[in-house]
């Protein structure tokens, strides 16, 4: 099978076989009594970033850390310059200060914390052990807040924002709402177990094939891996977060959608970087520690500043942040 066929056909399996899973687990998390408020923070806010997961580790266990790293830093790249900045387009992303303080800190340290660990070593599992207690960490903490008596005027938390784009899109996300409710009742638990279990499956196969391709059109086309990852095969498993938070935007829901990209920042770095370590510990580019880790940095730094100034980033600040994700594939990709 060609290398783009394989490409294209993993991220349709990823991004089916998510959805699948997502949604069989919310399910089942539903029949067994779990809070919604757990359901959105644990089971969707991680399930939707299975994609990216699965292909960071299928990379690295296939020994191309270029693409495995690069996934995990090219996202949290696009999901800033590329998505926000054309949200920020369609409409401007209002943002509550609190929100702001704590999850727009929470980015920045991440993406501090990981370019800083790479500057001086691996992606170990020393390295992943220490980012999955902060997402742990990060997780209760949210649990906390949302549970808190003023959680409605301090916004809501990045990590349920995340579930909360997924629900706009999907319509079954916390049980708030009608659909979930029936798909509750009308389905027995075996069923909903099995949709879990086999859109794990697809997600994993779809995984494999991305990679599969992907090594292969790098090879084909004189690419490195490490740029391969930083671009298609980045911007290829955040798609669930560009249509996610588009629809948020057009539908004027700008907290959900600043929300879901900044849950999914965190989510990537700590998250999937640390499960990355964890399952097969890889090396980090130079490439990558040089450059994009800093570009990464920057532009988290970029949407923080921008969101403080006035509590939005308006289409202006929208135009900005795609003029800079433009300017950084013109960089990356060969002459």
């Amino acid at each position: 099978m060609p290398d783009a066929a394989l490409l294209l056909g993993g991220f349709v399996l990823l991004v089916i076989g998510g959805e699948m899973l997502v949604r069989g687990a919310v399910a089942v998390a539903e029949k067994l009594g779990m809070s919604p408020l757990l359901i959105g923070l644990i089971l969707v806010g991680l399930g939707t970033s299975a994609p990216e997961l699965v292909t960071s580790v299928q990379a690295a266990l296939a020994g191309s850390p270029g693409i495995a790293i690069g996934n995990i830093v090219g996202s949290s790249i696009s999901n800033i310059l590329l998505i926000l900045g054309l949200s920020a387009l369609i409409t401007p992303m209002a943002v509550q200060s609190k929100a702001l303080r704590r999850d727009g800190v929470a980015v920045v340290v991440s993406a501090l914390l990981f370019a800083t660990i790479s500057y001086f070593g691996n992606l170990d599992r020393i390295t992943g052990s220490i980012f999955v207690i902060l997402l742990a960490a990060y997780l209760i903490y949210a649990y906390r807040q949302e549970k808190s008596p003023t959680a409605a005027s301090d916004g809501h938390t990045a990590a349920l924002a995340k579930a909360e784009a997924f629900g706009e899109l999907h319509d079954s996300v916390i049980g708030h709402r009608a659909a979930a409710e029936t798909r509750a009742g009308g389905t027995g638990i075996l069923h909903s177990l099995l949709t879990a279990l086999v859109g794990l499956a697809v997600v994993v196969l779809g995984g494999k094939l991305l990679v599969d391709g992907a090594i292969g059109i790098a090879r084909s086309y004189g690419m490195t891996e490490t740029v391969i990852g930083l671009t298609i095969v980045a911007f290829g498993t955040s798609m669930p977060e560009f249509v996610t938070s588009v629809v948020a935007a057009i539908r004027k829901h700008a907290d959900v959608a600043l929300g879901n990209i900044m849950g999914s920042n965190i989510y990537n770095i700590l998250g999937i970087g640390g499960a990355t370590g964890l399952i097969q510990p890889t090396s980090v580019p130079s490439d990558i520690v040089r450059f994009d880790n800093l570009v990464m940095v920057a532009a988290s730094v970029a949407m923080f500043a921008f969101a403080w100034r006035g509590y939005q980033i308006n289409r202006i600040e929208g135009a900005l942040l795609l003029m800079g994700y433009v300017a950084y594939i013109f960089v990356l990709l060969p002459a």
